[in-house]
């Protein structure tokens, strides 16, 4: 899937219509979504959507606006009613300025894979089939969906780049009467994301989790699945590694502290070859690689061409502008928590993930497994004091043995904390991409092995 001549030509039509003496920049991003949902084991929804985004920033006379729209034929009407705001938009003694021309290197085009550009419902359908049949009888429910598309970046001032990218994800789950089980995935190509292992690892779970037993509320040892430690990313990256957090003292970052565990690093990284962000941002800056915390060290937050320009000292973006920005800062696109190192990753039975949760696992005295964290909702940014609910499976372990199931849980614990020194017993040793909250970011986490967690009460409490 190639940038075509149309996001181009729509791109520079724009600037010509804006004319001189306004710096401008226009984003067309051309995007096809394609979802296959299922539920009672049946799809009953297969929808599909191809739509060309144009995004226009104006800044002359020390005001700046904005707006877009799908209405391609409409380009004169965008750019009318967006000078019209800019005239009466307040004063932005902010404003950056508009990125300079730099070139985008030979690895950094996007990551596009064709038969996942081309993919069809019955290729969707298929690993629906296939989660479903390896149910075995289960209720099941879910989706599987794919996602391509092409971005084309153009400013006043030179600046001119283009890419592409995929992104295929499946995210579903096994039913009884008294449990479920989930299995989630996602990656640059649909080929790599087998339905049949995901529906036997849900399946799994839910059988594994059937009559589940209350437990008391109070600290215990952890290991986190990957789509926990997802959420935990996630919320590090928006609330943490944001430098406009840092730098209006609402994040708990202090660059060059020992905030971490020594074991944990943490990269963002839109240049590997299993990334599916475009490789530069909506302000036209190529994306860095970014070492957030090395070996438990926090080192650096990401930027934008705004909070770059606040901070000072030659400080520049890092490239990890978002839409609307402005009022809440830059957010990683890319985030890996990087796994240990150990043996190659293969299935298991009983209600792990895989063989790297089970090592995990085979350490924990008495604790428990979680397989997801749900509805999280953070309660101080400055702590990063999150609440949330356990979702889809957690078991008590004893003696390194998975034992009984459990009731989910309501936990309130600062994330910053339970990565603490001292505080990560174990990270496995095989990182997988969960879907982000966006189609076109990520996060690739481990599981995890923590020493402690705040569970405050039962999920319905």
């Amino acid at each position: 899937m190639s940038v075509t001549a149309t996001e181009t030509d729509l791109a520079q039509r724009v600037l010509e219509l804006v004319g001189a003496g306004i710096e401008a920049e226009v984003t067309v991003e051309r995007q096809a979504l394609a979802l296959t949902r299922f539920a009672g084991s049946y799809i009953h929804q297969n929808v599909a959507d191809e739509v060309t985004v144009v995004r226009l920033r104006l800044h002359a006379d020390g005001r700046t606006a904005s707006a877009s729209t799908t209405v391609v034929e409409g380009l004169e009407a965008l750019v009318g009613r967006t000078v019209a705001s800019m005239r009466l938009a307040p004063a932005d003694p902010t404003w950056p300025g508009l990125a300079p021309p730099s070139a985008l290197g030979p690895e950094a085009e996007g990551n596009v894979d064709d038969e996942t550009a081309a993919a069809s419902p019955d290729d969707r359908a298929a690993r629906v089939r296939a989660f479903v049949r390896e149910a075995a009888g289960l209720d099941t429910a879910g989706y599987c969906r794919t996602s391509a598309a092409r971005v084309v970046y153009a400013n006043s001032a030179g600046q001119h780049l283009a890419a592409a990218r995929t992104s295929a994800a499946m995210d579903g789950i096994a039913r009884t009467s008294s449990s479920d089980g989930l299995a989630r995935l996602a990656a640059v190509r649909l080929g790599d994301i087998d339905g049949a292992v995901l529906g036997a690892r849900a399946a799994a779970k839910a059988r594994a989790g059937v009559d589940p037993v209350e437990l008391a509320p109070g600290r215990y040892e952890v290991v986190l699945e990957a789509a926990a430690v997802a959420d935990v990313l996630m919320m590090l990256a928006m609330y943490g590694f944001n430098a406009r957090m840092v730098l209006d003292r609402q994040s708990f970052l202090e660059v060059g502290a020992a905030q971490f565990d020594p074991a944990v690093t943490m990269v963002e990284d839109a240049l590997q070859p299993d990334a599916t962000a475009i490789p530069f941002d909506v302000e036209g800056t190529p994306r860095r690689r970014v070492v957030l915390v090395d070996r438990g060290v926090s080192a650096a937050v990401v930027h934008d061409r705004r909070t770059a320009a606040r901070a000072g000292d030659g400080t520049e973006s890092t490239g990890h502008a978002i839409p609307g920005g402005a009022s809440f800062g830059a957010i990683p696109s890319s985030l890996r928590l990087l796994p240990a190192d150990g043996p190659a990753v293969h299935e298991v039975d009983g209600p792990a993930t895989d063989s790297t949760v089970a090592a995990l696992v085979a350490g924990v005295e008495r604790g428990l497994l979680v397989t997801d964290n749900y509805y999280t909702r953070v309660l101080d940014p400055r702590t990063l004091v999150v609440t949330g609910l356990t979702r889809n499976g957690v078991w008590l372990i004893e003696d390194g043995r998975i034992t009984t199931p459990v009731r989910n849980f309501r936990f309130t614990q600062s994330y910053p904390q339970a990565l603490g020194p001292g505080a990560v017993l174990g990270i496995g040793s095989h990182a997988v991409e969960m879907p982000g909250p966006w189609a076109e970011a990520g996060f690739m986490a481990p599981a995890l092995r923590l020493a402690s967690w705040n569970y405050t009460g039962g999920a319905s409490g």
